[in-house]
This record gives structure tokens, C-alpha cells and sequence, in this order.
């Protein structure tokens, strides 16, 4: 079913399905050879969602290859390896932004992440994590069953983002005259266009100076046919589905025209720097992602850090 401005989900449905998705490629990345990350609550949250192809994919029954579409350029098999990268680049932002004495930290549309749990983070630190009520839900009850607790002062924010989560995270205690640590993983993409601006912009004026911001982005790419790239991406739903994913990816996200994430932030007063998913790929070790030139692929996303100087 097509998105819509005030749509909801819950971590089996829709965007939030996702987020299950994500963790399981984390679970895989985590028992790998030579891991290059460790999250112990993957797996088990994963189980604890209960979407069957999930579950299997993460416990080694389903073989990648056997899903793909051949000519897709996102494939069910890059994930691991790519979310390893992600995780990595955002696991290493916090620790540089803690290291720098930063002591609040924001994780947007936070879904199975657990950071707040496996993280070693200083004693002092207060983390907020935002997303939709029923996500914030399970995640905590789950955790909580499983015997885990926060490694940080952990203030749950159950509000949709196209709602007024500003207000609900100052009430929740964020101190906007101290520097804040915030991450955007995964996020731009499920939201209209004018609602990743607005989110930009809110987190700009929330943050006071030295304030920093890890956040991922889909490149522009007009030479791209968006009407092959649908249908590729419809044809790769469908052979997923034959094998009991029940999830089309074409109905996740919101088309339009979107603003360049960098240049917005550098108009925002933000000091930005860009590393596209293939230099973290490498600088981890991690096997490459084919190219090529009539689509964008999962290694053409750009995961930008910045510096706020206000």
C-alpha cells in the first residue's frame, strides 16, 4: 500500500519492516568471518518481530542468490555487508562525538537499533531515542524480557516525526545550550521531501554550537530512468515475495524532488563531510558493491558527518 502523510506502522508492517530488515542483516553481520561488528540484540529482536522471512533469512535458511533479482541494484545479499559499513560509521561518530565531550545524544526514527544498550558510552550520557509509539514499545519490552539495560541514561521519545517531536524532546529533557551528538540512519528516503528539510532544520535549531550530525543520503541522479528503476525495484518485490516477504519497496518511500542533504546543511551552518558507501566498504575490509550507470546503488549512498558552527 502507498505511503501517506499520516501513516503508522508497527516493526512487521511497512517502514517499520525495514528496520527488521536492517537488523537481520545485522545478525548475519555479526556471525560472519572476521566480523567487523558485534550486536547481540539483532538476532533476538529479530525473532521477537516474528516475520518468518526474516527470521530464516537470519538464521542462514534463505540464500540470498536464490532471492535477487539478477539486474537489481539492491540486492538481499549486499545488505550485510553494507549495514556492517553503516554501523561501523555510526557506532565510530558517537565515540568521536563523546570523546569530544559530547553527553546528549539523539537516534531519529531509532527502530531496532541498540546502541543505547551495546554501546560503551561515558557515565554521564543521556541518549534519546524517537520513533513511533508501537516501535518504541517493543524494542523496550523485548529488551527488557531479554534481561538487557541501557548503558546510558536512555529517554524513550514515542512521537512520529512528521509530528511536533521537537517540543516532545525538549520535554523529555534535551538541553538545547549544550552540544548534541544526532544520527539520522536510514531515514531520509521514508520521509517527503519537505519533511527531510523540516528535519534538518529542526535539528539545526535545537543544537547549540559544536552540536554534531551523522546522516546517510541517496545521490541525485538525473541521468537515472526513474520509471526502469520502479520497475526493477517492482520486479525484485515480486521474486522476494514467492519467497514470503510480503513487503513491496516501491510503496515505501516518497517520491519528489529533494534538497542535496550537504549543500542544506552547509546552508544551515553546518561544516559537512561526505563518504560514499563504497569508502567505508573498503576502509572496513568489507567485499565492494557493483556499479554501474543506469541505476543507483546501495554503494552510491553518501553518509555524511558534520560540525555545527553557530
Amino acid at each position: 500500500m502507498p505511503r501517506t502523510d499520516n501513516d503508522t506502522w508497527d516493526l512487521a508492517t511497512s517502514v517499520g519492516a525495514t528496520a527488521t530488515m536492517v537488523a537481520a542483516a545485522r545478525a548475519i553481520a555479526t556471525k560472519a568471518d572476521n566480523a567487523v561488528i558485534a550486536d547481540p540484540f539483532a538476532e533476538p529482536l529479530v525473532r521477537a518481530v516474528g516475520v518468518d522471512f526474516f527470521t530464516r533469512w537470519a538464521d542462514g535458511e534463505i540464500d540470498a542468490a536464490d532471492v535477487d533479482l539478477d539486474e537489481s541494484s539492491w540486492k538481499l545479499g549486499h545488505m550485510p555487508d553494507a549495514m556492517a559499513a553503516r554501523t561501523c560509521f555510526f557506532d565510530l561518530f558517537f565515540r568521536d562525538a563523546t570523546d569530544a565531550g559530547i553527553r546528549q545524544a539523539v537516534i531519529l526514527a531509532s527502530g531496532l537499533d541498540a546502541r543505547a544498550y551495546r554501546l560503551a558510552w561515558p557515565a554521564d550520557m543521556t541518549v534519546f531515542e524517537i520513533d513511533q509509539p508501537e516501535v518504541i514499545e517493543f524494542k523496550t519490552t523485548t529488551l527488557a524480557g531479554l534481561g538487557a539495560t541501557p548503558t546510558a541514561d536512555l529517554r524513550t521519545v514515542a512521537i512520529d516525526l512528521r509530528q511536533d517531536w521537537p517540543t516532545a524532546l525538549v520535554e523529555a529533557g534535551l538541553d538545547t545550550h549544550r552540544p548534541t551528538a544526532w544520527i539520522a540512519e536510514g531515514l531520509f528516503g521514508y520521509l517527503p521531501p519537505a519533511a527531510q528539510d523540516a528535519l534538518l532544520d529542526n535539528i539545526t535549531a535545537l543544537s547549540a554550537d559544536g552540536s554534531r550530525l551523522a546522516c546517510e543520503a541517496t545521490p541525485d541522479a538525473p541521468q537515472i530512468d526513474k520509471e526502469q528503476a520502479r520497475e526493477r525495484m517492482r520486479r525484485a518485490s515480486a521474486k522476494w515475495r514467492k519467497h514470503g516477504l510480503e513487503l513491496d519497496f516501491t510503496d515505501l518511500g516518497f517520491e519528489g524532488d529533494r534538497t542535496d542533504v550537504g549543500t542544506h546543511l552547509e546552508n544551515l551552518g553546518w561544516r559537512t563531510v561526505g563518504t560514499p558507501m563504497r569508502q567505508l566498504l573498503a576502509d572496513n575490509g568489507l567485499a565492494s558493491i557493483p556499479q554501474n550507470d543506469d541505476a543507483v546503488s546501495v554503494a552510491d549512498t553518501i553518509y555524511y558527518g558534520a560540525v555545527l558552527a553557530k
